[in-house]
């Protein structure tokens, strides 16, 4: 039986892939700003940061990645067969597989998540849109649609977090009027 591959291992694969494919994590990080900050005016690109990390601490987004990743390399080096290969790599309009891979990682983040994904996926902002046009070399048929997963994660992340904020600043100072005074 061989051993289990350690967590922190996936971890550090998937950043090194990131950095490799060309995806800064500053890149998403720029994509989520965009996404949440008309709700949030004093969000920074630090809060982004802080969240898209959260979102790759999640195995299932580490898979994902690992997967999809694997498969443009793959395609890259012409080493899938036919006719997946021509498929993944023209990146063919109705293959959507590469989309369901990434859909499964966002629902986890619930219905903003989804629904931000979905508004990536059309939109294709920033990194999105090099990946997909293919700016540069390579194959990003998956890898176009994982960042904007993980975008639209770390941006429902965002917009939880951020009502949980707001929240306990109401509760706080209803509290402190609620309390009696002494005198």
């Amino acid at each position: 039986m061989k051993e289990r591959v350690h967590s922190r291992d996936v971890k550090k694969a998937v950043f090194s892939l990131l950095k490799e494919r060309g995806v800064a994590l500053s890149d998403i990080a720029e994509i989520v700003y965009e996404m949440q900050s008309p709700y949030a005016p004093n969000l920074t690109m630090q809060d982004c940061l802080e969240s898209v990390l959260a979102v790759l601490e999640k195995r299932e987004m580490q898979h994902a990645l690992l997967v999809g990743i694997e498969l443009d390399k793959l395609a890259e080096e012409g080493k899938l067969s036919e006719p997946l290969q021509s498929i993944v790599a023209q990146d063919e309009g109705l293959f959507g597989i590469d989309e369901t891979i990434a859909i499964g990682a966002v629902y986890g983040y619930g219905s903003i998540a989804v629904t931000t994904f979905g508004y990536l996926d059309k939109a294709k902002t920033g990194i999105i849109k090099k990946l997909d046009n293919k700016t540069g070399r390579g194959v990003h048929t998956f890898l176009d649609d994982l960042v904007a997963s993980i975008a639209a994660n770390a941006s429902s992340r965002l917009a939880h977090h951020l009502r949980d904020e707001e929240e306990a600043l109401f509760d706080a100072s209803n509290k402190a009027e609620d309390e009696p005074t002494t005198g």
